[in-house]
């Protein structure tokens, strides 16, 4: 109970304490509907969940933290808690589109990792489940090359006819994401599905994050129209999604606490949910 006590009574670990239950509370009632107000074209809801999280952000980068990450890692962290703010409040802009375009550059040697992954996971199922892995994630390659490419391609040429194509490549690929996850659930065999639920997962969490950053620098009309093309839909495949193993991978990629990761990907799903996805 001292130790408990304790923690709480510590300035740092206290205002963790209290923005992780903001954004955590926030983030449930966004999920059932719940706005308490509006402000802007934003709810009130909404708004206290993603500044308590941009200050969660700020408060982890302190260098007095226990948790700060390690050198080198600030403005990663710092541009991730950015994009967890500005997301889900589509009146706000600011991000920089070339810092942006190459934290999604950043993110495509963890892409083609997970789509390999994915290749080599055929082999660990049962026989009668392999085909239908196969099947589920027949076009991940294609669709992971085409959206590397693009991303290069927009860090390269920042131009509005290669964000457009950024914009459809990772669109397309959450999609396939999303569609492998349910034919995931028709596999009965606990291993199988555990093996392929693990690879699919982490395909799902990186395009996930680089939808985040392309829906950062995209206008409120593009983010529309990639939306209304997503039949698919988050919260449709949200009990075959591992929100730990998320955390982790975004954790790992930032260097940063992996409570702090956590709160950082509700905060994006929650508002790529409520962008329509």
């Amino acid at each position: 109970m001292n130790f408990i006590s304790n923690i709480w009574k510590h300035p740092k670990t206290s205002t963790a304490g209290i923005l992780i239950a903001v954004v955590t509370v926030s983030g449930a009632l966004s999920r059932q509907g719940i706005a308490l107000g509006s402000a802007g074209n934003g709810t009130v809801v909404t708004l206290v969940g993603a500044l308590a999280s941009a200050l969660l952000g700020i408060l982890a980068r302190d260098p007095g933290s226990d948790n700060a990450p390690k050198s080198g890692s600030t403005t990663k962290l710092g541009v991730w808690a950015l994009i967890a703010l500005l997301l889900p409040l589509p009146w706000m802009t600011g991000c920089s589109a070339r810092t942006v375009a190459q934290e999604i550059v950043n993110w495509t040697p963890s892409l083609e990792n997970a789509v390999a992954t994915v290749d080599s996971t055929a082999a660990l199922l049962a026989p009668a489940d392999a085909p239908i892995f196969a099947a589920a994630t027949a076009g991940f390659d294609a669709a992971a090359d085409m959206l590397v490419a693009q991303a290069k391609a927009y860090l390269a040429n920042p131009t509005t006819s290669v964000l457009a194509r950024l914009q459809t490549a990772v669109a397309v690929f959450q999609q396939q994401v999303n569609a492998s996850l349910l034919s995931a659930a028709k596999i009965t065999n606990p291993n199988s599905q555990r093996h392929v639920l693990s690879a699919i997962n982490e395909v799902a969490t990186i395009v996930i994050a680089m939808l985040a950053l392309v829906c950062s620098i995209s206008s409120k009309a593009a983010v529309a129209r990639m939306a209304a093309q997503s039949t698919l839909k988050l919260a449709t495949v949200e009990p075959y999604r591992d929100e730990d193993r998320a955390a982790s991978i975004v954790a790992g990629h930032y260097d940063e606490s992996a409570r702090l990761a956590r709160v950082q990907v509700a905060l994006v799903e929650t508002g790529l949910g409520q962008a329509g996805f």
